[in-house]
């Protein structure tokens, strides 16, 4: 019998917004020092809730020039009105002067991402700073028209499916704006031990029959995903001064 999870609260109203900033060559530690010293807790001053600081494990998904992370927001008005803050503090305006003394940090505009819980997603557990686990994004894109039955699929069977197989949920979002994927994109994070615990729980979840008849019959009419490049994973390591490890 599988677990059930709880979904997210119907009173969590919150957005959340993915944002991935690129750095220039060699200057990922300064952008790192900037968040850890500074720019967290500016954060949290004008509004943002930090939910947790991310960089790649791999080279070709940024590893050594990426930073991804996830801020919650009590509403779409309250993030603008946070970011307007934030940009005109003028602790916020000494930080990147100093920070940026001896050239830019970015090599291009932060990628910003609001995101709303597809109604499938267990509550977002407190924190937990143990400081070993991976992480793993992984985003999927859709057919027109096919989102609603990939979210059947989670709802029904593949989250629970996942904690069978000892994967960890932190969070699972659709974007809320058309133009970022709100009709055909499904993003979520997984937690898990280590990459090879990820390995092994993504084999055994593959070969499950529960999953391979769900699989089956949920695409009957055709793939839920786009083919090919329809999923993406990205593994990730906490920085330092994410709360969540």
């Amino acid at each position: 019998m599988l677990l059930l999870l709880s979904a997210s609260p119907a009173s969590d109203s919150r957005v959340f917004e993915l944002r991935t900033y690129v750095t220039n060559p060699g200057k990922l530690p300064d952008l790192l020092a900037r968040f850890r010293d500074h720019t967290c807790a500016l954060f949290e001053r004008h509004g943002m809730e930090n939910i947790g600081y991310w960089v790649p494990m791999d080279e070709a998904d940024g590893a050594g020039n990426t930073l991804i992370y996830l801020l919650a927001h009590a509403s779409r008005d309250a993030a603008k009105e946070s970011w307007k803050n934030f940009a005109a503090d003028p602790e916020w305006k000494e930080v990147r002067a100093a920070s940026e003394a001896s050239g830019k940090i970015l090599a291009q505009t932060p990628e910003s991402v609001f995101l709303h819980f597809a109604d499938f997603s267990p509550a977002l557990a407190p924190a937990a700073a143990t400081g070993t686990r991976v992480f793993e994004l992984r985003t999927y894109h859709t057919p027109p028209g096919k989102l609603s039955l990939l979210h059947n699929r989670f709802r029904e069977h593949t989250v629970q499916l996942f904690s069978k197989h000892g994967m960890t949920h932190i969070g699972y979002w659709t974007p809320i704006d058309p133009e970022q994927g709100a009709e055909d994109t499904l993003i979520y994070l997984l937690a898990h031990a280590s990459r090879e615990a990820a390995a092994q729980s993504f084999a055994a979840f593959r070969a499950d029959p529960d999953w391979i008849s769900a699989k089956s019959a949920s695409e009957k009419d055709g793939a839920l995903t786009v083919q090919p490049g329809g999923v993406k994973s990205v593994f990730l390591k906490a920085t330092d001064f994410s709360s969540r490890k």
